[in-house]
Protein backbone atom coordinates (compact mmCIF):
# COMPACT_ATOMS: atom_id res chain seq x y z
CA UNK A 1 0.00 0.00 0.00
CA UNK A 2 1.32 3.44 -1.11
CA UNK A 3 -0.23 6.76 0.63
CA UNK A 4 0.13 9.48 -2.06
CA UNK A 5 -0.19 13.62 -1.12
CA UNK A 6 0.16 16.23 -3.57
CA UNK A 7 -0.49 19.60 -3.37
CA UNK A 8 0.00 22.25 -6.13
CA UNK A 9 2.45 25.70 -6.11
CA UNK A 10 0.51 28.82 -6.86
CA UNK A 11 1.05 32.11 -8.28
CA UNK A 12 0.47 35.06 -6.26
CA UNK A 13 -1.12 38.03 -8.49
CA UNK A 14 -1.42 41.01 -6.16
CA UNK A 15 -1.20 41.33 -2.04
CA UNK A 16 2.03 39.88 -1.50
CA UNK A 17 3.36 40.34 1.56
CA UNK A 18 0.13 42.38 3.08
CA UNK A 19 0.09 38.58 4.21
CA UNK A 20 2.79 39.02 6.54
CA UNK A 21 3.66 40.16 10.48
CA UNK A 22 2.99 42.74 11.85
CA UNK A 23 1.22 44.36 8.77
CA UNK A 24 -1.34 41.86 8.12
CA UNK A 25 -2.23 41.44 12.13
CA UNK A 26 -2.41 45.31 12.79
CA UNK A 27 -3.99 46.80 9.28
CA UNK A 28 -5.29 43.37 7.61
CA UNK A 29 -3.57 42.19 4.48
CA UNK A 30 -5.27 40.53 1.40
CA UNK A 31 -3.76 38.63 -1.55
CA UNK A 32 -4.74 37.53 -5.13
CA UNK A 33 -3.71 34.33 -6.90
CA UNK A 34 -4.48 31.29 -8.07
CA UNK A 35 -2.55 27.26 -8.07
CA UNK A 36 -0.80 26.01 -11.26
CA UNK A 37 -0.31 22.56 -12.69
CA UNK A 38 3.05 21.94 -10.99
CA UNK A 39 2.88 19.98 -7.50
CA UNK A 40 4.80 18.77 -4.40
CA UNK A 41 4.04 15.46 -4.00
CA UNK A 42 4.25 12.74 -0.69
CA UNK A 43 4.30 9.09 -0.58
CA UNK A 44 4.35 7.30 2.02
CA UNK A 45 5.08 3.08 2.39
CA UNK A 46 4.29 1.96 5.44
CA UNK A 47 6.77 -0.28 7.15
CA UNK A 48 6.29 -3.47 9.97
CA UNK A 49 9.27 -1.82 12.52
CA UNK A 50 9.97 1.07 14.26
CA UNK A 51 12.32 2.84 11.19
CA UNK A 52 10.78 5.87 9.28
CA UNK A 53 13.15 6.86 6.56
CA UNK A 54 12.96 9.82 4.56
CA UNK A 55 13.93 10.60 0.69
CA UNK A 56 14.30 13.68 -0.81
CA UNK A 57 14.30 12.63 -4.67
CA UNK A 58 14.83 16.22 -5.33
CA UNK A 59 17.82 16.25 -3.16
CA UNK A 60 19.21 13.03 -3.13
CA UNK A 61 19.05 13.07 0.27
CA UNK A 62 17.78 10.28 3.19
CA UNK A 63 17.11 10.82 6.43
CA UNK A 64 16.40 7.91 8.73
CA UNK A 65 14.09 8.19 12.40
CA UNK A 66 13.23 5.66 14.64
CA UNK A 67 9.89 6.12 16.27
CA UNK A 68 10.69 5.72 19.82
CA UNK A 69 13.53 8.90 19.28
CA UNK A 70 11.73 12.16 19.58
CA UNK A 71 11.78 14.02 16.47
CA UNK A 72 15.03 16.72 16.50
CA UNK A 73 15.04 19.36 13.52
CA UNK A 74 19.01 19.24 12.83
CA UNK A 75 18.87 20.71 9.55
CA UNK A 76 18.38 17.83 7.54
CA UNK A 77 14.53 17.56 5.71
CA UNK A 78 13.22 19.89 9.06
CA UNK A 79 9.63 20.61 7.10
CA UNK A 80 9.42 16.52 7.80
CA UNK A 81 10.51 16.18 11.00
CA UNK A 82 8.50 19.21 12.20
CA UNK A 83 5.24 17.04 10.00
CA UNK A 84 5.91 13.53 11.66
CA UNK A 85 6.38 15.44 15.19
CA UNK A 86 2.80 16.98 14.64
CA UNK A 87 0.83 14.55 13.04
CA UNK A 88 2.59 11.67 15.91
CA UNK A 89 3.21 8.84 13.37
CA UNK A 90 4.34 6.45 15.67
CA UNK A 91 4.24 3.44 12.78
CA UNK A 92 7.24 2.81 10.72
CA UNK A 93 7.36 3.98 7.09
CA UNK A 94 9.35 5.30 4.20
CA UNK A 95 8.36 8.39 2.92
CA UNK A 96 9.51 10.19 -0.57
CA UNK A 97 9.42 13.78 -1.24
CA UNK A 98 9.72 14.88 -4.64
CA UNK A 99 8.69 18.61 -6.35
CA UNK A 100 8.10 20.13 -9.47
CA UNK A 101 9.65 23.28 -8.49
CA UNK A 102 13.16 24.12 -6.73
CA UNK A 103 13.33 25.64 -3.06
CA UNK A 104 13.46 29.44 -3.47
CA UNK A 105 11.43 29.52 -6.98
CA UNK A 106 8.68 31.71 -5.53
CA UNK A 107 5.57 29.26 -6.21
CA UNK A 108 5.60 28.48 -2.65
CA UNK A 109 7.52 25.51 -2.60
CA UNK A 110 8.06 24.41 0.97
CA UNK A 111 5.13 25.58 2.42
CA UNK A 112 3.22 23.27 -0.27
CA UNK A 113 5.77 20.40 0.53
CA UNK A 114 3.97 20.69 4.07
CA UNK A 115 1.02 20.39 3.07
CA UNK A 116 1.80 17.79 0.58
CA UNK A 117 3.05 15.73 3.62
CA UNK A 118 0.31 16.50 5.94
CA UNK A 119 -2.26 15.60 3.49
CA UNK A 120 -0.90 12.15 3.01
CA UNK A 121 -0.36 11.81 6.55
CA UNK A 122 -3.45 12.69 7.66
CA UNK A 123 -4.85 10.08 5.44
CA UNK A 124 -2.58 7.59 6.56
CA UNK A 125 -3.91 7.92 10.24
CA UNK A 126 -7.21 7.95 8.94
CA UNK A 127 -7.85 11.71 10.49
CA UNK A 128 -10.50 14.32 8.33
CA UNK A 129 -9.70 17.28 8.43
CA UNK A 130 -11.54 20.40 7.02
CA UNK A 131 -9.15 22.70 4.17
CA UNK A 132 -9.16 25.61 7.03
CA UNK A 133 -7.68 23.38 9.58
CA UNK A 134 -4.93 21.69 7.04
CA UNK A 135 -4.22 25.20 5.95
CA UNK A 136 -3.84 26.01 9.39
CA UNK A 137 -1.57 23.58 10.68
CA UNK A 138 1.08 23.75 7.74
CA UNK A 139 1.41 27.46 8.79
CA UNK A 140 1.87 26.70 12.61
CA UNK A 141 4.40 24.16 12.01
CA UNK A 142 6.74 25.86 9.28
CA UNK A 143 6.00 29.14 10.93
CA UNK A 144 5.60 28.51 14.81
CA UNK A 145 7.07 24.80 15.08
CA UNK A 146 10.62 25.48 12.69
CA UNK A 147 10.45 29.17 13.31
CA UNK A 148 10.34 30.09 9.27
CA UNK A 149 9.97 33.72 8.19
CA UNK A 150 7.20 34.16 5.83
CA UNK A 151 3.45 34.28 5.96
CA UNK A 152 -0.19 32.94 5.35
CA UNK A 153 -1.13 32.66 1.90
CA UNK A 154 1.07 29.73 0.53
CA UNK A 155 -0.36 27.25 3.07
CA UNK A 156 -4.07 28.29 1.95
CA UNK A 157 -3.30 28.79 -1.68
CA UNK A 158 -1.98 25.46 -2.20
CA UNK A 159 -4.73 23.76 -0.11
CA UNK A 160 -8.26 25.11 -1.17
CA UNK A 161 -6.69 25.06 -4.73
CA UNK A 162 -7.86 27.61 -7.53
CA UNK A 163 -8.45 31.34 -8.15
CA UNK A 164 -8.89 32.82 -4.06
CA UNK A 165 -8.82 36.31 -2.69
CA UNK A 166 -7.75 35.47 0.65
CA UNK A 167 -8.17 37.96 3.52
CA UNK A 168 -6.23 38.56 6.88
CA UNK A 169 -7.60 39.76 10.01
CA UNK A 170 -5.37 39.87 12.90
CA UNK A 171 -3.91 37.12 13.97
CA UNK A 172 -4.68 33.40 12.85
CA UNK A 173 -8.07 34.72 11.16
CA UNK A 174 -7.82 33.95 7.56
CA UNK A 175 -10.76 34.13 5.20
CA UNK A 176 -10.49 32.57 2.23
CA UNK A 177 -12.83 34.17 -0.70
CA UNK A 178 -12.79 31.64 -4.09
CA UNK A 179 -13.63 33.34 -7.00
CA UNK A 180 -16.03 31.86 -9.66
CA UNK A 181 -13.96 33.33 -12.41
CA UNK A 182 -15.98 32.48 -15.94
CA UNK A 183 -14.18 30.15 -18.05
CA UNK A 184 -13.32 32.03 -20.80
CA UNK A 185 -12.01 34.57 -18.67
CA UNK A 186 -9.34 32.17 -17.25
CA UNK A 187 -8.61 30.76 -20.47
CA UNK A 188 -7.80 33.96 -21.95
CA UNK A 189 -5.96 35.04 -18.71
CA UNK A 190 -3.74 31.90 -18.88
CA UNK A 191 -3.15 32.43 -23.04
CA UNK A 192 -2.09 36.28 -21.94
CA UNK A 193 0.52 35.35 -19.32
CA UNK A 194 4.03 34.33 -19.71
CA UNK A 195 6.03 32.63 -16.77
CA UNK A 196 9.65 33.00 -16.64
CA UNK A 197 12.56 31.59 -14.86
CA UNK A 198 15.08 34.04 -14.34
CA UNK A 199 18.23 31.49 -13.83
CA UNK A 200 18.02 32.41 -9.99
CA UNK A 201 16.65 31.82 -6.71
CA UNK A 202 15.69 33.88 -3.45
CA UNK A 203 16.15 32.95 -0.07
CA UNK A 204 12.60 34.26 1.14
CA UNK A 205 13.01 34.57 5.11
CA UNK A 206 15.86 37.17 4.34
CA UNK A 207 13.36 39.33 2.29
CA UNK A 208 10.73 39.14 4.42
CA UNK A 209 13.00 40.20 7.59
CA UNK A 210 14.38 43.12 5.15
CA UNK A 211 10.33 43.95 4.97
CA UNK A 212 9.24 43.63 8.42
CA UNK A 213 12.16 45.59 9.82
CA UNK A 214 11.33 48.52 6.95
CA UNK A 215 7.21 48.45 8.50
CA UNK A 216 8.04 51.39 10.49
CA UNK A 217 9.68 53.55 7.74
CA UNK A 218 6.83 55.42 5.76
CA UNK A 219 7.31 54.97 2.58
CA UNK A 220 7.79 50.77 2.73
CA UNK A 221 4.28 50.92 5.08
CA UNK A 222 2.72 53.42 2.72
CA UNK A 223 3.98 50.80 -0.39
CA UNK A 224 2.40 47.46 1.74
CA UNK A 225 -1.13 49.62 1.97
CA UNK A 226 -0.84 50.29 -2.03
CA UNK A 227 -0.31 46.78 -2.63
CA UNK A 228 -2.68 45.65 -0.90
CA UNK A 229 -5.22 48.11 -2.34
CA UNK A 230 -4.24 47.06 -5.59
CA UNK A 231 -4.99 43.23 -4.73
CA UNK A 232 -8.94 44.33 -3.89
CA UNK A 233 -8.77 46.20 -7.58
CA UNK A 234 -7.06 43.22 -9.13
CA UNK A 235 -9.86 40.92 -7.76
CA UNK A 236 -12.30 43.40 -9.15
CA UNK A 237 -11.35 43.91 -12.93
CA UNK A 238 -10.54 39.55 -12.98
CA UNK A 239 -13.95 39.06 -11.89
CA UNK A 240 -15.29 41.66 -14.48
CA UNK A 241 -12.95 40.28 -17.52
CA UNK A 242 -11.24 43.51 -17.86
CA UNK A 243 -8.05 41.59 -18.78
CA UNK A 244 -5.64 44.53 -20.17
CA UNK A 245 -5.88 46.67 -16.91
CA UNK A 246 -5.72 43.52 -14.87
CA UNK A 247 -2.43 43.15 -16.50
CA UNK A 248 -1.60 47.08 -15.55
CA UNK A 249 -2.59 46.63 -12.16
CA UNK A 250 0.32 43.98 -12.07
CA UNK A 251 2.84 46.34 -13.06
CA UNK A 252 1.25 49.21 -10.54
CA UNK A 253 1.35 46.31 -7.75
CA UNK A 254 5.42 45.49 -8.92
CA UNK A 255 6.29 49.03 -8.27
CA UNK A 256 4.70 49.56 -5.13
CA UNK A 257 6.09 46.17 -3.70
CA UNK A 258 9.75 47.05 -4.88
CA UNK A 259 9.53 49.79 -2.03
CA UNK A 260 9.41 47.54 0.28
CA UNK A 261 12.12 46.32 0.61
CA UNK A 262 15.36 46.89 -1.94
CA UNK A 263 16.16 42.90 -2.19
CA UNK A 264 12.92 42.15 -4.15
CA UNK A 265 14.54 43.00 -7.16
CA UNK A 266 18.18 43.21 -9.03
CA UNK A 267 19.60 43.96 -12.08
CA UNK A 268 18.62 41.06 -13.81
CA UNK A 269 15.27 40.96 -12.53
CA UNK A 270 15.05 44.49 -13.75
CA UNK A 271 16.41 43.69 -17.38
CA UNK A 272 14.27 40.85 -17.98
CA UNK A 273 10.87 42.90 -16.63
CA UNK A 274 12.31 46.29 -19.23
CA UNK A 275 12.71 44.02 -22.11
CA UNK A 276 9.33 42.46 -21.58
CA UNK A 277 7.32 46.09 -21.27
CA UNK A 278 9.42 47.08 -24.28
CA UNK A 279 8.12 44.44 -26.43
CA UNK A 280 4.58 45.40 -25.17
CA UNK A 281 3.45 43.34 -21.93
CA UNK A 282 1.41 46.03 -19.73
CA UNK A 283 3.00 44.29 -16.39
CA UNK A 284 4.40 41.67 -14.51
CA UNK A 285 6.12 40.91 -11.15
CA UNK A 286 8.64 38.20 -9.53
CA UNK A 287 6.75 35.86 -7.78
CA UNK A 288 7.11 35.04 -4.02
CA UNK A 289 9.13 37.13 -1.91
CA UNK A 290 11.34 38.44 -3.97
CA UNK A 291 14.67 38.52 -5.56
CA UNK A 292 14.77 35.83 -7.73
CA UNK A 293 12.88 32.30 -9.24
CA UNK A 294 10.09 32.66 -11.68
CA UNK A 295 9.08 36.32 -13.67
CA UNK A 296 5.43 36.82 -13.98
CA UNK A 297 4.45 38.74 -17.34
CA UNK A 298 1.09 39.66 -18.76
CA UNK A 299 0.85 40.45 -22.68
CA UNK A 300 -2.11 40.75 -24.89
CA UNK A 301 -2.51 38.40 -27.67
CA UNK A 302 -1.16 39.87 -30.57
CA UNK A 303 2.18 40.48 -28.72
CA UNK A 304 2.98 37.84 -27.12
CA UNK A 305 5.49 35.96 -29.30
CA UNK A 306 7.13 39.54 -29.43
CA UNK A 307 7.54 39.26 -25.52
CA UNK A 308 8.39 35.57 -25.36
CA UNK A 309 10.88 36.30 -27.39
CA UNK A 310 12.74 38.82 -25.64
CA UNK A 311 12.66 37.32 -22.52
CA UNK A 312 14.61 34.36 -24.08
CA UNK A 313 17.22 36.29 -25.94
CA UNK A 314 17.57 38.18 -22.21
CA UNK A 315 18.21 35.03 -21.13
CA UNK A 316 14.76 34.14 -19.23
CA UNK A 317 13.41 30.64 -19.52
CA UNK A 318 9.81 30.23 -20.41
CA UNK A 319 7.91 27.56 -18.28
CA UNK A 320 4.88 26.00 -20.01
CA UNK A 321 1.66 25.72 -17.05
CA UNK A 322 -1.75 26.51 -17.19
CA UNK A 323 -4.10 27.06 -14.07
CA UNK A 324 -5.12 23.69 -11.75
CA UNK A 325 -8.42 24.44 -10.01
CA UNK A 326 -8.08 21.74 -7.22
CA UNK A 327 -6.49 22.25 -3.57
CA UNK A 328 -4.56 19.36 -1.70
CA UNK A 329 -5.72 15.79 -2.06
CA UNK A 330 -4.62 12.43 -0.83
CA UNK A 331 -5.31 8.87 -2.01
CA UNK A 332 -4.15 5.31 -1.61
CA UNK A 333 -2.42 3.32 -4.01
CA UNK A 334 -2.92 -0.67 -4.09
CA UNK A 335 0.65 -2.07 -5.07
CA UNK A 336 -0.43 -5.18 -5.04
CA UNK A 337 -2.53 -4.56 -8.45
CA UNK A 338 0.68 -3.81 -9.81
CA UNK A 339 2.54 -7.04 -9.38
CA UNK A 340 1.10 -9.21 -12.15
CA UNK A 341 4.01 -10.26 -14.68
CA UNK A 342 1.98 -10.43 -17.88
CA UNK A 343 -1.36 -9.41 -19.69
CA UNK A 344 -3.82 -11.78 -21.84
CA UNK A 345 -6.35 -10.26 -24.23
CA UNK A 346 -8.79 -12.12 -26.60
CA UNK A 347 -9.67 -10.28 -29.62
CA UNK A 348 -11.37 -11.88 -32.98
CA UNK A 349 -8.06 -12.33 -34.32
CA UNK A 350 -7.12 -14.89 -31.17
CA UNK A 351 -5.86 -14.70 -27.36
CA UNK A 352 -2.56 -12.35 -27.07
CA UNK A 353 -0.32 -12.52 -24.15
CA UNK A 354 2.57 -9.47 -23.31
CA UNK A 355 4.84 -9.28 -20.29
CA UNK A 356 4.92 -6.46 -18.17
Amino acid sequence: MVIRGRAPLRVSFGGGGTDVAPFCEEQGGAVIGSTINKYAYCSIVPRNDEQIIVHSLDFDMTVKYNTRENYVCDGRLDLVTAALKAMDIKQGCEVYLQCDAPPGSGLGTSSTVMVALLSAMGRWKGVETDSYALADLAYQVERTDLGIEGGYQDQYMSTFGGFNFIEFHGRNNVVVNPLRIRKDIYHELQYNLLLCYTGGVHVSANIIKDQVENYAKKDAFDAMCEVKALAYAMKDELLKGNLNSFGKLLDYSWQSKKRMSSRISNPRIDTLYDEAVKAGALGGKILGAGGGGYLLMYCPYNVRHKVAERLEAAGGQLTDWVFELRGAQAWTVDEDRWNYDRVRVQTANGEYEFPV
